[in-house]
């Protein structure tokens, strides 16, 4: 069976978490969405790419988690998530999956 890239998960990640809190209006399952691909994608970059590689992933996670929010008020909500998630599946294949 394939299995899916971590730029996928990682992206789907922050694009399912808003979507999910934005749509149901309860915060709290928009941050599972968020946290589960979060520890999916992390498991993925260590198998990949090893620990420090995953840890810096992580942090480029939770980076772009809270970058989307100040850029939002510039750019609106969704165009910013999509900007961050980009950015994130990108470094995410460069590191981890461009080796698999």
């Amino acid at each position: 069976m394939a299995r899916v890239p971590s730029a996928v998960v990682a992206a789907g990640g922050l694009v399912g978490g808003y979507g999910v809190a934005r749509w149901t209006r309860k915060r709290e399952l928009g941050g599972v969405v968020l946290a589960a691909a979060g520890v999916a994608a992390a498991a993925q970059w260590r198998e990949r790419a090893g620990g420090a590689a995953a840890g810096a992933l992580s942090g480029a996670y939770v980076a772009a988690f809270g970058a989307s929010h100040p850029l939002a008020k510039k750019v609106g909500a969704w165009p910013a998530v999509f900007g961050v998630a980009g950015a994130v599946a990108l470094a995410s294949w460069a590191v981890a999956d461009r080796r698999a």
